[in-house]
């Protein structure tokens, strides 16, 4: 979609009668800038992530140490390996992040909360909660948003962030759209695309409209299939200000990816 099919889609939903409702301020005019993109500014963005369903504890420390080594923004792992990872990279500028509700996203909002104050109190920075498409599909908004918004204010009051998977391969672009809108007003502290879980991942072209859609004021994370400097770049130039990766050494130093991975 061009700008012009964007604002349109925007306007048309805002005027349905649960977002015309919401708090939104659609920033039409706002352009998107990024910094210079570096090896330090790249590794600043990335969360070094390790979410198979097979990670051992030993993979999980390895994780932290490349964390340290080159400085990421986060380790992003499952919450059973929460406290092990706090310990390791306590006093250092590199955060916790951790899933909630993944990565299917169904699970209800009281066990979302439970989890991510479970993860919090285990000592997690972030929390990347999954959205429950199914019930975005269903047109249930009103239980989206407050699924959303229960999980940011859990994270707020412990001064730590939540990001939104929207798990954008299966959604069309107007319920990206409405994703993005139900999230800022819901508090949310950042997008993100997908759990790496699905059937696709990040798209330049996703990225772009999450940004447009969300403006300045929160942020845009890409997530899944990110293996190559390229691909992150790409993403960063799109809007993405945070990259989910298991590549991220890789990427930060411009090496050939091998296949699979986050």
């Amino acid at each position: 979609m061009n700008k012009q099919e964007i604002n349109n889609q925007i306007n048309n939903i805002l005027k349905e009668e649960f977002f015309s409702e919401l708090e939104y301020v659609f920033e039409s005019n706002f352009n998107y800038s990024f910094s210079e993109i570096n090896d330090k500014t790249i590794a600043r963005m990335i969360d070094h992530t390790l979410l198979k369903t097979d990670a051992t504890i030993s993979e999980i420390k390895i994780l932290c140490e490349e964390a340290l080594q080159y400085n990421f923004a986060s380790v992003c792992i499952n919450p059973s390996y929460v406290k092990v990872c706090s310990e390791i990279l306590k006093g250092s500028q590199v955060k916790v992040c951790t899933v909630i509700g993944f990565p299917l996203g169904a699970t209800t909002t009281e066990a979302k909360c439970f989890e991510a104050e479970q993860a919090i109190a285990n000592g997690a920075h972030e929390v990347d909660m999954v959205l429950n498409v199914g019930m975005l599909k269903n047109g249930d908004y009103n239980y989206v948003f407050n699924d959303i918004n229960q999980v940011a204010l859990a994270a707020k009051k412990n001064n730590s962030i939540c990001k939104v998977i929207l798990e954008t391969a299966l959604q069309t672009d107007e319920e990206k759209i409405k994703a993005c809108i139900i999230s800022k007003t819901a508090k949310a502290d950042f997008v993100k695309t997908s759990t790496g879980f699905s059937k696709g991942g990040a798209t330049a072209e996703d990225i772009a409209l999450m940004r447009y859609v969300v403006g300045s004021s929160i942020g845009v994370k890409a997530s899944g299939g990110i293996r190559t400097r390229e691909d992150a770049e790409n993403m960063i130039k799109s809007g993405a200000n945070r990259i989910g990766a298991s590549a991220g050494i890789k990427i930060v130093n411009g090496e050939k990816p091998e296949s699979g991975g986050y």
